[in-house]
């Protein structure tokens, strides 16, 4: 925005204003785009005065009809901007999945995929490179799969950013969470006192924080899961190794401890 303020000739410094989120699934890319763009709004309040997200679906996109794909992906960016053209809007274009618009056209050409496919990627590239010229517009883009991207759009892309699985601090903060809505509905009784940003030295040199210390462990037995699994373990750890509705919160963490061992065993078979 400050580039395009200033008139900064965009055939001599190339900017697209798109941002690729890529990694494993479940890692939050597509939450992490969306609160990027809530973010943005309320940041440039004082320059915009509304802010619009706007989600592509890639899969409604491809039609039956020959050469018909390519014409949609066009139609849709010709709405795109009309809402783009008014500079007191900020755009944020979320494109998920963008393998799914965006496949590689080597392979394309190379297997048996239809030759719409290739028109559906070359009517990408070409919208691209006609929006970008607005600084009122951001494009956010995820993909699990790099491998099947074209070259050409990843290219295109300012930002390539990796989004990894959680870590030990990361997984501890998410159990917290929901441990604290789990205490507020009253599924774990009496109310107990869990730290939410512990200090892992003073957690090992003390035998105060004992649950803290539990959750701790469970923490780390569950490193290498996908943030999704790892709020998913709250409710199988109820649904499956307690045998009550309420529990205590000790109770508890030895079930979400064999919920863990549970996760880990089935991720094998897939």
């Amino acid at each position: 925005m400050l580039f395009a303020d200033r008139n900064v000739d965009d055939n001599l410094i190339s900017c697209n204003k798109v941002i690729l989120l890529h990694g494993p699934p479940g890692t939050g890319k597509t939450s992490l785009s969306k609160a990027l763009a809530q973010k943005l709004s309320i940041r440039l309040q004082s320059r915009f005065i509304k802010g619009i997200l706007i989600e592509i679906n890639s899969h409604s996109l491809f039609s039956k009809w020959f050469s018909e794909s390519g014409k949609l992906v066009s139609k849709m960016f010709s709405q795109i901007r009309d809402f783009v053209e008014d500079q007191k809007f900020l755009v944020c274009i979320l494109i998920d999945e963008v393998e799914s618009l965006a496949h590689a056209r080597e392979k394309c050409m190379s297997g048996n995929e239809p030759s719409d496919s290739i028109r559906v990627v070359n009517a990408l590239l070409t919208e691209l490179d006609k929006i970008k010229i607005h600084s009122n517009v951001l494009i956010f883009a995820t993909s699990n799969v790099t491998g099947a991207i074209d070259l050409a759009f990843i290219d295109r892309a300012d930002i390539k950013e990796y989004i990894g699985l959680p870590g030990v601090q990361a997984i501890y903060q998410i159990y917290y969470s929901c441990i604290q809505e789990l205490l507020k509905a009253e599924i774990i009784q009496p109310k107990v006192i869990i730290q939410q940003c512990p200090d892992l030295v003073e957690l090992e040199s003390s035998d105060i924080y004992k649950n803290d210390k539990k959750l701790l462990k469970i923490s780390e037995a569950s490193v290498g899961l996908s943030g999704r699994s790892v709020r998913k373990l709250p409710f199988i750890a109820h649904a499956l190794f307690l045998q009550t509705e309420i529990a205590t919160l000790e109770n508890y963490l030895e079930a979400l401890l064999f919920a863990v061992e549970y996760q880990k065993t089935n991720s094998k078979y897939f």
